[in-house]
């Protein structure tokens, strides 16, 4: 089933399946939908990521072609706790997610994925660029204290 746009009471924008169990909710077009979803997942990554943070990557699977990869995302919390956050990274870079582990499927190979999948993530949080953090130089030692290209204002690591 298509997936449907509602809008409840409190603005809060759901992306669903049923939408049959949403009866205090507004539908939606599929377009405005989609915008606004997309809108909101950001503004929540965003309160999450600031620029400077660092998203772990965790390699799932790679399919026997090496053409395809699952990859999930996490970033840790204050208590400790890790926050896998693959949902929202998907839903802003236009990943699939798969649907036994929620990991992203990422098509590619010839590169580390992982730092695509961060990069997609940071130009579409900070299409604008980003101000460096106090004391920071840019990329190759630039010294200005903006940064245009968003893509970097996240930092991507392994686990």
């Amino acid at each position: 089933m298509k997936t449907q746009y509602l809008k409840a009471s409190d603005g809060h924008i759901i992306a669903t399946d049923s939408p049959q169990y949403w009866n205090d909710c507004t539908k939606l077009t599929q377009a405005e939908g989609q915008k606004a979803y997309h809108k909101q997942q950001c503004a929540m990554l965003r309160k999450w990521l600031k620029p400077g943070s660092t998203v772990y990557t965790i390699l799932r699977h790679v399919s026997n072609s090496g053409m395809s990869r699952r990859i999930s995302c996490v970033i840790p919390m204050k208590d400790g706790a890790l926050l896998d956050i693959s949902g929202y990274v998907g839903d802003v870079i236009g990943a699939r997610r798969n649907d036994k582990d929620g990991s992203l499927v990422v098509g590619g190979c010839g590169m580390d994925m992982g730092f695509q999948v961060v990069y997609s993530l940071s130009r579409r949080l900070f299409p604008d660029g980003f101000k460096l953090p106090k004391g920071k130089s840019g990329r190759n030692g630039d010294t200005s204290v903006h940064d245009k290209d968003g893509g970097y204002a996240l930092n991507q690591r392994w686990i």
